[in-house]
């Protein structure tokens, strides 16, 4: 039997029953916790990219009855253009221009780039005393829905989305968030969480992200669930080894993106990823769209083909040669869909 004729079925399901579904088996619910934010501008140099852009460097003061806790953003924006669509950047690093992160090529495209680096925001382990974690779970301690790193990480973009709607560099009805690897699963979430981003865009986020579980020949739930069990809720580990129990797949969390767009990209020899199974979660998602008269993912293909622009669609993919890496292919496709 086809892995597709054997997924959960997206028929009937509503946005909100698939949201909660996640949440509790698989991301967690970011607590109750009343937090204020409070953004600083530390510093402005008017004169990067040659003068082409302005570099804003930012504190986002954040403060809870547990601490507080700041972590800083990149924001950099053409010079001579106002209301540029943007992207919300969850980073690996705080170096701007990042190698994740061509800044200079993206804004001569007219875009505006907010980037943050994700262990500013908390750290990438299983300590939930630091960071924004240190202001949600008192000792470090969380119940089995409360969630992991990822969904701080997802949480802390679209507080940098709020930020941008103070902007007007910044075209508030275009914003984009993207994310490479487990932050193009952070991307995911956070696309599907926050209704206002206009795209969600994950870069080779493979498993618990845009691919689909069953039937991998990549990184496995007891894989992932073994070296980074805080990405996720507690309730996520009863699936290792076990992925057939599911009352979902990952098409669930792209489809869950709706109604705004939403692109999965692959690497061709990034197998632990496994660029099939990020396919078929578009190919799987798409009825979700097309139920409710959006376009979905546009394909006649059963496999994807190297190069190839998935663009006609609200969902979008492409697969580029090389291995795990955001590089400015990636960054090309990915402004080519927004300007489709």
């Amino acid at each position: 039997m086809k892995l597709l004729d054997r997924l959960p079925s997206l028929k009937g399901k509503e946005k909100d029953e698939i949201v909660d579904l996640l949440l509790h088996e698989e991301y967690g619910y970011f607590p109750n916790v009343d937090i204020s934010i409070d953004v600083t501008v530390e510093s402005k140099n008017l004169r990067f990219c040659a003068g082409k852009a302005v570099l804003e460097k930012l504190a986002f003061h954040c403060k809870s009855e547990l601490g507080e806790h700041t972590f800083h953003v990149s924001y950099i924006y053409p010079s001579d253009k106002k209301n540029s669509p943007a992207f919300v950047h969850i980073n690996f690093g705080p170096e701007t221009p990042h190698e994740y992160q061509p800044s200079e090529e993206v804004v001569d495209n007219g875009y505006a780039i907010l980037s943050i680096f994700y262990k500013d925001v908390s750290s990438d382990d299983g300590d939930f005393t630091n960071g924004i974690a240190g202001l949600l779970y008192k000792n470090g301690e969380r119940g089995d829905t409360d969630c992991g790193k990822i969904g701080i990480w997802a949480w802390a973009a679209s507080r940098v989305f709020d930020y941008s709607l103070t902007r007007d560099e910044v075209d508030h009805t275009r914003v984009s968030v993207i994310g490479h690897s487990r932050l193009g699963k952070t991307a995911l979430l956070a696309g599907m969480l926050d209704e206002r981003f206009y795209c969600a865009f994950s870069n080779d986020s493979g498993c618990s992200g845009a691919a689909i579980a069953r039937e991998t020949g990549g990184e496995t739930i007891e894989a992932i669930c073994r070296v980074f069990p805080f990405w996720f809720c507690k309730n996520y580990y009863k699936y290792a080894h076990n992925e057939e129990t599911m009352p979902f797949d990952q098409h669930f969390l792209i489809a869950a993106n709706y109604p705004h767009k939403v692109y999965a990209a692959s690497a061709l020899e990034d197998e632990w990823a496994y660029p099939k199974n990020e396919y078929l979660g578009c190919v799987a998602a798409s009825e979700f769209f097309t139920d409710r008269g959006r376009k979905g993912f546009i394909t006649d293909d059963e496999h994807p083909e190297l190069r190839k622009r998935y663009n006609d669609g609200d969902i979008g993919y492409h697969l580029r040669p090389g291995k795990h890496y955001l590089g400015r292919e990636d960054w090309q496709r990915y402004i080519e869909f927004l300007n489709f």
